[in-house]
């Protein structure tokens, strides 16, 4: 029994310095979620073509928060969506907002 306490407590003492380890030379901000589920509803009908802008994870400066999936024109946007992401800059950590791409 005393074994088992004591290789805890050494298993313990590993995680927290591997934890201090990362924060002090990683990303200091939790992960992002994993993405919602959404139901896609039918397009509205209008002129103008529209394309389905998924749901996402935004980083609103002390905790993610999220932004609904929804309907906007096809005009003006790339093809490709990008979720948002941290970036390392020279600065320390950037949120880089989900976008669409060319």
């Amino acid at each position: 029994m005393k074994t088992h306490v004591i290789a805890a407590g050494f298993l313990a003492l590993g995680l927290l310095a591997g934890c201090t380890a990362e924060s002090s030379g990683g990303n200091p901000y939790p992960p992002v979620p994993p993405l919602l589920s959404e139901t896609i509803p039918k397009p509205p009908v209008t002129a103008e073509p529209l394309m389905w802008q998924p749901g996402h994870w935004d980083w609103n400066g002390s905790g993610y928060v999220w932004a609904p999936g929804q309907y906007v024109p096809a005009a003006g946007h790339g093809n490709l969506w990008m979720p948002g992401w941290w970036a390392q800059t020279q600065g320390g950590w950037a949120w880089q907002p989900a976008h669409w791409t060319s």
